[in-house]
């Protein structure tokens, strides 16, 4: 009983210390973009100019935890059952509880988005209606929710049905929920637009997958030696991939807006603009996170395939801390002036 105690603890912790990074990277990239209002020009009030930042990387955090909880059971195996099964019990638990909050997050955002495009006019119904018809970040967020609910079935028949649920179908739909949210950022005006736009998908898909594996395999197997020696494995091979594709789109996505910038060479606008900043942020996340990831490794995973106590959970808690800062530094990203 006090294992299971500490092991809820830890899940707590974990996901605390990944949202509160989150936001406290939104809020470095707000003091990083911030700028005098242009004179004669309307602008939303503090509400929907710090309000929509925060509830998107919610909305992020939300996905992320919906996502890696998914993958678990793919992670896991279905070869030891009796060990398996309570922990995948609790997490198709809290996938339902996390895909609500993608939801209601989503939801949120068309709003706070909608009072952003008129900040001088009342945001009715009529008025969200309208912005989800007409504006493709409406529709793109409107996909998002109804996928999210979409994943909330899912769960719930999960819950009541057990791993009969294919985890793969779980995973799929909840990866493709993502696949819209590039659209709300920034549009490049290159002429491959396509490509860039394939390659954000790549992006926040893996990121996703990445930062939701890693944090519901520690937080759930933290107290089950063999469940973790048996998945952890499988989760560092994910986490190459992902590492590799998070790291290629990223460095591609940032340089192409700032190479089509006519008005600053690339260097300039690396160094001059709160773009680049916020680029050489994540890059600077990057680079940490490799390290990180390449002492949990070597480092740490052999003692871990042991069953040897190992300090995997303070590790991983600055892992995902750092994987926090990230996702909020990007949430400021698609907001921030190229030029």
């Amino acid at each position: 009983m006090t294992e299971t105690r500490t092991t809820a603890r830890h899940r707590y912790h974990l996901a605390t210390v990944l949202v509160a990074s989150s936001l406290v990277g939104v809020l470095i990239g707000l003091a990083i973009i911030a700028t005098e209002p242009i004179p004669g020009l309307p602008t939303p009030d503090a509400v929907v100019r710090v309000g929509l930042p925060v509830v998107r990387v919610l909305l992020d955090m939300a996905a992320v935890v919906t996502v890696g909880l998914c993958l678990l059971p793919l992670l896991v195996g279905f070869e030891r059952p009796v060990l398996s099964e309570p922990v995948l019990s609790v997490a198709r638990r809290v996938a339902m509880a996390s895909s609500l909050v993608w939801v209601a997050t989503a939801l949120v955002a068309i709003v706070l988005q909608t009072a952003e495009l008129r900040p001088e006019q009342d945001v009715s119904l009529g008025a969200v209606g309208e912005y989800i018809g007409t504006v493709g970040a409406g529709r793109a967020l409107m996909f998002v929710a109804v996928f999210a609910l979409l994943t909330f079935v899912l769960s719930l028949v999960a819950v009541r049905v057990g791993e009969n649920m294919p985890a793969e179908l779980r995973a799929a739909v909840a990866l493709f929920a993502l696949l819209p949210l590039p659209v709300t950022g920034h549009a490049t005006n290159w002429r491959w637009h396509d490509f860039t736009m394939i390659s954000m998908e790549l992006h926040v898909m893996s990121a996703a997958a990445w930062t939701g594996g890693l944090g519901a395999v520690v937080a759930l197997l933290a107290a089950n030696r063999t469940l973790l020696g048996y998945a952890l494995p499988r989760f560092s091979k994910l986490a190459t991939i992902c590492f590799i594709v998070v790291t290629a789109t990223g460095l591609f996505n940032g340089l192409i807006e700032l190479g089509v910038n006519p008005t600053r060479t690339l260097w300039a606008g690396l160094f001059e603009t709160s773009y680049g900043i916020l680029v050489l942020l994540k890059i600077a996340c990057l680079v940490g996170l490799a390290g990180l990831g390449a002492h949990i490794r070597w480092r740490l995973m052999p003692a871990v395939i042991a069953h040897k106590r190992t300090a995997m959970l303070g590790w991983v808690a600055v892992e995902l801390a750092v994987m926090g800062l990230a996702f909020g530094f990007a949430v400021i990203l698609t907001r921030a002036p190229v030029s």
